[in-house]
């Protein structure tokens, strides 16, 4: 079993209720994004990152993406997990997200992200624990 770090962002408490899935399934550690860097990183075998998607299809700006741009050139050869609600489009956000970690040389589980559509069902809630149980798993 991997030390598995799940680390989100969420404005509406809809991504926040899919990262405590993801860690009851990890049987992970929430880390708050704003103290994860690094050297925190490296703590970690895994790390689930959560994000909604915000404005434009992007990630949240003041908080998320400088966090998570400054853990590019740490993320080469480290296994994730990328999730995160959105509220309109199709999910671009979660796909442009999973070709940039890729293109870190982050090891995405299941090549693609997890995505729900505003609030996080039963069948979400279920999917995010099997998430983080392959991840730790992985």
């Amino acid at each position: 079993m991997s030390k598995v770090a799940v680390v989100f962002w969420s404005a509406t408490g809809n991504t926040e209720t899919m990262a405590n899935c993801v860690a009851e399934g990890a049987n992970g550690t929430i880390v708050p994004c704003s103290e994860m860097n690094a050297a925190k990183l490296a703590e970690f075998d895994a790390v689930a990152f959560g994000c909604p998607a915000m404005g434009a299809e992007q990630l949240e700006e003041s908080e998320f993406e400088p966090m998570f741009s400054d853990l590019e050139g740490s993320l080469n050869g480290k296994k994730i997990a990328l999730f995160g609600s959105y509220g309109w489009g199709d999910g671009q956000w979660m796909r442009d997200w999973v070709e940039r970690a890729q293109g870190d040389g982050a090891q995405v589980l299941n090549g693609e992200g997890l995505i729900c559509n505003e609030a996080p069902d039963d069948d979400v809630q279920a999917a995010c624990r099997k998430l983080g149980a392959d991840l730790a798993a992985w």
